[in-house]
């Protein structure tokens, strides 16, 4: 029998989502698929290598026991204008677990995320947003498959309205938000937490650990072949990315051609200039969860 997920995990870029997915799949009360970022619902959002059909995106869940939720995690639904009332068409009654982050400690975050992943050539993070003008207009955009959106980093930072889509589409009840802060100081708790937003035995044990560090290649040469793949590959790529075995391959070629690194600390100036910038912006999240977030509105966040 054909069954759509029925809760979904959106959020900003670097917040958290790929760790919570990779929680979320040790309940054996849920089921998520292997394939994380499948983006099939969102017709505003670009596809680097196309968009499944419907019938291989329900075949991600063919898998699911009598009895399990099914869901699925792509954090960029959140961004999509359209995602929600997609969602909303095939699923009405779906939980949506939200993630939110600091916007400036999100947008740096990302900015070393599209290096590592050589979406993104402008190393200075402050002439990467200095660019965003010119990157609407199609200028200045790196080479190859391209989903040009994640280049806005300021857009994606604009979460009160994000929210509110899927406040107005699903009603507020059934929207889990997750402010970073606690899934990192607290993720037993914030776990728990998702489990009884489900409906699912919050008591069952999940292995916690780091997921999706701040990482830099080692070979670049390699790194580009993965993620900027030659013509023949390219062309192969739609296909490949189906198959639970391509990205298991894809994941082994990555991790070892990738060294943890710490991230270096954001210019204090230009942090200070951002956090003043986004001011706003986060006094109208809070407005939105009717919870204060002073460490997001601090220089030294």
């Amino acid at each position: 029998m054909t069954r759509w997920p029925d809760f979904f995990i959106v959020g900003a870029p670097k917040c958290g989502t790929t760790a919570l997915y990779e929680y979320l799949r040790q309940h054996p009360s849920l089921f998520l698929p292997f394939h994380k970022e499948p983006l099939f619902f969102g017709n505003d959002l670009t596809r680097r290598y196309g968009r499944l059909t419907t019938n291989e995106y329900l075949a991600l869940f063919n898998e699911a026991a009598e009895g399990q939720r099914i869901g699925e995690a792509s954090a960029w639904y959140l961004y999509s204008e359209s995602a929600a009332r997609e969602i909303a068409s095939v699923s009405p009654s779906a939980s949506i677990i939200a993630m939110v982050r600091q916007p400036v400690d999100m947008m740096y975050a990302q900015h070393s995320q599209l290096l590592f992943n050589r979406q993104e050539e402008i190393e200075d993070f402050g002439a990467a947003l200095a660019a965003e003008p010119a990157r609407r207009r199609g200028e200045r955009l790196p080479p190859g498959p391209l989903r040009p959106e994640t280049l806005r980093y300021r857009d994606t930072s604009r979460y009160a309205d994000q929210l509110q889509r899927y406040f107005d589409v699903f009603g507020r009840e059934r929207v889990h938000v997750i402010v970073f802060d606690d899934f990192r100081d607290a993720t037993a708790d914030t776990v728990r937490a998702t489990f009884e937003f489900l409906g699912v035995d919050p008591d069952v044990p999940v292995e916690l650990g780091a997921r999706n560090v701040n990482k830099q290649a080692r070979s670049a040469v390699l790194q580009r072949l993965v993620y900027r793949p030659p013509g023949p590959l390219l062309r192969l790529a739609p296909r490949l990315r189906r198959h639970p075995w391509a990205h298991r391959v894809r994941a082994w070629v990555v991790s070892r051609n990738s060294r943890t690194a710490r991230r270096a600390p954001l210019d204090p100036a230009l942090r200070s200039q951002l956090t003043q910038e986004f001011e706003p912006e986060i006094r109208k999240l809070e407005a939105l969860l009717d919870r204060p977030l002073p460490s997001w509105r601090s220089v030294g966040a």
